[in-house]
């Protein structure tokens, strides 16, 4: 005779049946009542616990939707799924490690629950964990091999690996199974913009549309690649049809602010970023972003708030500001570094295999490749031009790869002479470009780019050559584990900075910064009347881009001004809304916006030869000028610098010294502000630096071009021999190179 079944277990059974019967017709509320009569027969009932813990995270109560879950789970260790309803909660909360436990421990206990394999790879993924994620994505289509999320998911992790092509086949294979998937579309047209497919980009969005004209995600990605088309303004209508569909879509605002960007509308632009912080406090990078964009018109209002913000996350590791950024906003090594580290990390491309040094050629000529996107009239390449006509063809062969846009002016035509072999590769993938680069043999690839715009350092993360370097573009550390050196100097990174710089260092004798000694300066003589200038006052000039300018440098500059009562400040005119902020700021600080001159853009040349109408420039940090204290300098105009911490900010105290202007370099605001007044205030002493510069600008080393190229020549080709020797990369003081010296 059976043993009868005690009465509560068979109507707990009875309800739980009638509990799931009423939750798959919507009816949740009837179900969650009937879930906790049976609770109070049997506090701990697994099944009971479970489905009420799901109906509690699908009506948003999270925390106490995981309480039960874990109960659940404790109550019931050999149930599959509800391990797999508990990972999947922790996985929404954030909390992936712990979803991962709970991941293993479902198919552990169920082998082929391909489901469980597919979301362990996403909470992988969201951890950037690439090849774990692929490995759970292989281990779900082995299982079922028509898992078509599966396979796009796993060409999400395959890209995030460099693997590009991979990427590309598992997604047409998603595309085979199901030709109308819109999520296969969509990332198909992310991996074809990686592969400088744009067109084909734009073919595969507008397919997605076909199928879906009212999917949020589609008028999204289509307006990322009419960006990378430069198609600026179809973007921003994409964006719009994207937030019309979902005003709460954060990627479509912040996408939306990068193109308002890009077309010098700050304070739109300003207003989609902070749309975006607002719906995703944690949206990675972006507060970086939103506090730079305000920057590039001078909107300080909330700055101070932001940057101890933004230090304090960056100190904690979080991702929140691009590592360019940082260089602008934050004068530390050490959290530039940080910054650096996070983005290469979580963004940026992985490491390749190592690329062994080739066997020595009978030629013994070293094969330079010189990468960047700025080969025409940009800052970069005024600098650079010189030293690429100035190699030692007999040891040198030198590569240009361009993979900027088509450009047809000058400079574009002068570096292109300058090479003995100039490439086009902006239509060529980052793996392409390297393949290209290995196939020329190159020996040294030179990133003239870094981290700022347009740059492409999974050319680099590929292994373009042997030996790679970062150079004259990006002032600061990429923390990359594919750049092998940075070339700089004393002055720019003093020994008690070195331990925040991953690279290895390449010390130059004198500045870092090559200059070309070529350089044009129109023969036109500009009058200050003709500048706006008053004829009787003393110019204070500063013309760098006005994101270099804070809070703190204009507070100086105003107190300079009120000390020098006959002085004006000689801007560059960089938009209307950052000359009415900056008028605004003067008068804030009892300075009249007339003392205030701003500059229309000129060409370079009569840009130049403007210059000298100035007395006296002033620096900017944390950000100092760069190219635009060499076009000070080269002009005859002293700059007057104050020294920080970083890279960047100690890059016109460079060019000084190389100079011997030393007297120029300050290292607090009192010294800065207090020669700055002195300066205004005693003609003579003015004019003897004046006419030291000019008997310096043609005999000190910063404008010998030659003699430049020569110590970058020697540490190349210490670089090389170290390579050939199987010697790992380290640091090159070139004045103790024979070739150097």
């Amino acid at each position: 005779m059976n043993a009868r079944q005690p009465v509560v277990t068979i109507a707990a059974d009875t309800m739980l049946e009638d509990a799931a019967a009423a939750y798959t017709a919507g009816d949740w509320q009837k179900a969650g009542r009937l879930c906790r009569q049976i609770l109070d027969w049997s506090r701990e009932h697994p099944a009971a616990l479970e489905l009420l813990g799901i109906i509690a995270a699908q009506t948003g109560r999270a925390a106490e939707a995981i309480e039960l879950l874990q109960r659940a789970v404790s109550a019931a260790p050999d149930n599959a799924q509800a391990h797999f309803n508990y990972a999947n909660l922790l996985h929404a909360s954030g909390s992936f490690e712990s979803a991962l436990v709970n991941y293993a421990r479902a198919v552990a206990i169920e082998p082929e629950f391909a489901e469980a394999y597919f979301n362990q790879g996403n909470t992988l993924l969201a951890l950037q964990r690439f090849a774990d994620a692929l490995e759970s994505y292989q281990r779900a289509l082995s299982i079922r091999p028509r898992f078509t999320e599966a396979l796009i998911n796993r060409a999400v992790a395959w890209r995030g690996m460099g693997r590009l092509g991979d990427a590309l086949q598992s997604c047409e294979g998603a595309l085979q199974l199901d030709a109308g998937s819109v999520a296969a579309l969509l990332t198909q047209a992310t991996l074809l913009v990686d592969l400088r497919r744009t067109d084909a980009a734009l073919a595969s969005c507008e397919r997605a549309l076909a199928l879906r004209s009212d999917s949020a995600e589609a008028h999204n990605t289509r307006g990322v690649v009419l960006q990378d088309l430069g198609r600026l303004d179809d973007a921003l209508e994409s964006f719009r049809a994207a937030l019309a569909l979902r005003p709460d879509y954060a990627d479509a605002h912040r996408n939306r602010g990068g193109v308002l960007q890009a077309l010098g509308r700050y304070a739109e632009a300003a207003e989609s970023l902070e749309r975006a912080l607002q719906i995703a406090p944690d949206y990675p990078w972006l507060l970086g972003t939103l506090t730079f964009n305000q920057l590039q018109v001078c909107n300080w209002t909330a700055l101070p708030a932001r940057l101890e913000e933004l230090g304090g996350k960056v100190r904690e590791g979080a991702r929140v500001t691009q590592p360019f950024a940082a260089l602008a906003l934050l004068d530390s090594p050490d959290l530039q570094r940080r910054a650096a580290a996070s983005w290469v990390t979580a963004a940026g491309p992985t490491e390749a295999e190592p690329l062994a040094a080739r066997a020595p050629r009978g030629d013994g000529v070293i094969r330079l490749g010189y990468f960047s996107a700025d080969y025409h009239d940009h800052a970069t390449t005024y600098l650079a031009a010189g030293l690429l006509e100035a190699h030692d063809r007999r040891r040198f062969r030198i590569v240009g790869f361009s993979f900027g846009p088509p450009a047809h002016d000058h400079m574009r035509r002068r570096v292109a002479m300058a090479c003995d072999e100039f490439l086009e590769v902006n239509g060529l993938g980052d793996r392409e470009v390297a393949a290209l680069s290995r196939a020329r043999g190159i020996d040294i690839a030179i990133d003239l780019k870094g981290f700022t715009q347009n740059s492409r350092p999974g050319i680099f993360a590929a292994r373009a050559a042997p030996v790679q370097v970062s150079y004259l573009g990006y002032p600061g550390t990429m923390a990359a584990p594919y750049m092998d050196y940075l070339v700089a100097d004393n002055v720019l990174i003093p020994q008690d900075s070195r331990a925040h710089y991953a690279e290895q260092l390449v010390y130059l004798p004198h500045s870092y910064q090559v200059n070309d000694r070529k350089r044009l300066i129109a023969a036109r003589q500009f009058s200050r009347r003709e500048l706006s200038l008053p004829e009787d006052a003393f110019v204070f000039c500063c013309f760098n881009n006005c994101w270099k300018i804070t809070p703190g440098v204009f507070d100086g500059w105003m107190r300079i001004l009120r000390a020098v009562p006959r002085s004006v400040l000689w801007l560059l005119d960089s938009s209307p809304t950052a000359t009415r902020n900056l008028c605004r700021e003067a008068l804030a600080r009892g300075v009249g916006e007339s003392r205030l001159v701003f500059a229309p853009h000129l060409p370079v040349a009569e840009h130049l030869a403007r210059q000298r109408a100035a007395d006296l420039c002033l620096d900017t940090l944390p950000y100092n000028a760069h190219t635009t204290a060499s076009d000070a300098l080269w002009a005859g105009v002293p700059i007057l610098t104050r020294a920080g911490q970083s890279f960047a900010a100690r890059v016109t105290a460079s060019l000084l010294d190389a100079l011997g202007l030393d007297e120029l370099i300050t290292h607090s605001a009192e010294e800065y502000e207090t020669l700055a007044v002195s300066l205004a205030s005693d003609p003579q002493r003015l004019e003897q630096l004046r006419a030291k510069l000019h008997a310096q600008r043609l005999v000190a080393p910063l404008f010998d071009t030659g003699l430049f190229t020569a110590h970058l020549e020697a540490a190349y080709g210490e670089m090389q021999r170290r390579c050939r020797a199987g010697l790992a990369p380290e640091d090159i003081d070139v004045r103790t190179l024979s070739a150097g010296s």
